[in-house]
């Protein structure tokens, strides 16, 4: 897998870019600053940008806003915020387009799990860090429908969101199956969404209801 990395810390770029040369990938560009984060995808024509969120010159969420600029020039490119801060007003949209993945530093704890995270979202899949996704469907208005959702099924929403199966679901919670399926159609009712087969399918249309207007990502 082609990859290209925008972090302006020297040391976790360099890092990380050995931990995906030892797994075989091939990193294809490095970006200090957003500028060239987006001439390095365009001269490289990656597979994978893996991206910071906060990134000079700003050090704001000129690594998100330049995420969007990327999608929209490349919808079939992959990419994955890898950062300590978890920004809202952009990531809605990227995560609706599918490919697409957020992942926080501090809680990456297993190496083979984050590589399985970037073959998933370059393979066309989401990858979110649960604390990603309670941001997310976090300080709902009261008569929105997330805030009906049980602790429970803000759980197996967020794993949702992490592209897991029900299966992968039941193993991370310790229920069963059929438990979760039943968290899943509730959590589908509830929020006035048709249940789907497919879990990435789930996962967007899910996150696709966060758009609507009144969210704090819109704010």
């Amino acid at each position: 897998m082609r990859i290209v990395i925008g972090e302006d810390s020297a040391l976790f770029r360099e890092g990380l870019a050995r931990l995906l040369a030892d797994a075989g990938h091939e990193v294809v560009g490095k970006a200090v600053d957003a500028p060239s984060l987006l001439a390095a995808t365009e001269e490289a024509a990656p597979d994978l940008a893996i991206i910071d969120v906060r990134m000079p010159p700003d050090h704001t969420d000129d690594g998100a806003r330049a995420a969007r600029q990327i999608r929209a020039r490349h919808p079939k490119l992959g990419i994955v915020l890898l950062s300590q801060h978890i920004e809202t007003r952009h990531s809605v949209d990227l995560v609706t387009g599918g490919r697409f993945g957020y992942l926080l530093k501090d809680r990456v704890l297993d190496v083979d799990d984050f590589l399985d995270s970037l073959r998933r979202v370059a393979a066309g899949g989401s990858a979110l860090d649960p604390e990603v996704v309670t941001r997310l469907i976090g300080h709902r208005p009261p008569d929105d429908p997330l805030s009906t959702l049980t602790a429970r099924e803000r759980e197996v929403l967020a794993l949702m969101a992490q592209g897991r199966t029900n299966v992968g679901i039941a193993r991370r919670l310790w229920l069963t199956e059929r438990t979760v399926e039943a968290h899943v159609s509730s959590i589908m009712a509830k929020l006035g969404l048709a249940a789907s087969d497919e879990d990435h399918r789930r996962v967007l249309a899910v996150l696709v209801h966060l758009r609507q207007p009144g969210h704090p990502a819109h704010g």
